[in-house]
């Protein structure tokens, strides 16, 4: 028997579904897994999403042989067919009651922002079935980078409706895909708040959204749609796109790329759309409104 250590670099604000699955696969084989704190490991595996958490420095820990994956350390490393098809250990994050993982892996969009398509691949494919992470809890939250763009979104879409719990795609849909029948579909589950992307100043997506406002049944706070902002646009750009979704009854979410380097302006601009305090008040109808009261 191993002593196998994790380290989930990123912190524990959200469950490491990498960590669960290499949890699962070394019990199985009858290792004892723990998080690392003090004393000796055989083995330890420490991973991180993000490339700008600070890596973890041993102390008193004896790490032995260390293996460092996720998208925070390269694109190129991957968990092993054995890992990867594991059922996620839950039991590592007490503290979350809810499942989590991908149905479909992949996007054909290749955004010069998004790392996806690089890491894996310009076709959305289907790579689970919901009873693959899901065994009854009363909440999923699914990472699909794209699930509209997969030829099996139906099914998909189905498994998710026939599970009758609360559904979060934590993702943003590509409302550019959007069709009458996934729409449909959509207003069948249980959602608290549905969430789109209009990461780009172009207007194929507005008139998607503008089209499809009707049959999506839901008031605004629960119609969420992310706005990229400090890419490759102007400040009057988002300003107009966050007006424009104000006009539909969609809840602008601005999204701010390079936050440090961002303009004043641009962090205020998010402040004013992401607080539903504020934005939901009525009392900043517009940009200038919350600049006076702010």
């Amino acid at each position: 028997m191993s002593r196998i250590g994790l380290i989930d670099i990123d912190g524990h604000n959200f469950p490491n579904l990498a960590l669960m699955k290499i949890s699962a696969y070394h019990k199985a084989i009858g290792d004892a897994v723990e998080w690392v704190e003090l004393g000796n490991h055989d083995r330890t595996y420490m991973s991180k999403v993000f490339s700008f958490s600070d890596d973890y420095q041993p102390t008193f820990a004896n790490l032995g042989e260390v293996i460092k994956g996720g998208t925070g350390y390269d694109l190129k490393n991957k968990l092993s067919k054995e890992i990867e098809a594991q059922f996620p250990d839950y039991s590592i994050y007490p503290q979350y009651d809810y499942a989590v993982g991908f149905l479909t892996r992949g996007c054909p969009r290749a955004c010069d922002f998004c790392i996806v398509s690089e890491k894996e691949g310009k076709t959305s494919h289907k790579v689970n079935n919901l009873k693959d992470f899901w065994n009854g809890q009363k909440k999923i939250r699914l990472l699909d980078p794209n699930i509209l763009a997969c030829k099996d979104k139906i099914e998909l879409f189905q498994q998710l409706i026939a599970s009758n719990v609360k559904i979060d795609f934590s993702q943003g849909l590509d409302i550019r895909l959007m069709t009458d029948e996934v729409a449909k579909l959509i207003m069948k589950l249980k959602l608290e708040m549905i969430h789109f992307a209009w990461d780009n100043y172009e207007f194929k997506t507005y008139e998607k959204l503008k089209e499809f406002r009707s049959q999506l049944n839901y008031n605004e706070r629960k119609l969420r749609v992310y706005v990229l902002v400090n890419f490759n646009t102007k400040f009057e750009q988002d300003l107009e796109r966050v007006y424009k979704l104000k006009e539909l009854k969609y809840h602008p979410y601005v999204m701010i790329y390079n936050k440090s380097k961002a303009p004043k302006k641009i962090k205020q601009l998010a402040r004013w759309c992401n607080n539903p305090y504020i934005w939901f008040s009525g009392t900043c109808e517009t940009f200038e409104d919350y600049l006076t009261f702010n």
